[in-house]
């Protein structure tokens, strides 16, 4: 018997084709991280800018001193102490309300 050239089918090659891949890309691809991301980010260049933007120095009087500090301490101050208050107001509030 003689080999001739090979009829057989050949096998599909190992690259996937186009609508295998497009399958794939929509079962990856997840809105909701790229747009948490994306909300991430801009909220870092947002801070960025706020902290780049506010950094003169100002005269604060606090009862006994009155040091010259940058800006940006100074709301950054007003911002925690704003919300360690909020947090006491809102558990000596849930606990009164728990006694009643």
């Amino acid at each position: 018997m003689t080999e001739g050239p090979n009829l057989e089918p050949q096998e599909e090659s190992s690259r996937p084709g186009l609508s295998d891949r497009l399958e794939e890309t929509r079962q990856t691809f997840q809105p909701g991280l790229w747009s948490r991301l994306i909300a991430i980010a801009a909220i870092g260049v947002y801070a960025l800018l706020f902290v780049v933007l506010n950094t003169r120095h100002v005269h604060v009087d606090f009862v006994f001193a009155s040091p010259r500090v940058s800006l940006i301490w100074v709301i950054l101050l007003s911002l925690g102490v704003g919300v360690v208050l909020g947090v006491l107001l809102s558990q000596l509030h849930r606990r009164r309300q728990r006694s009643r």
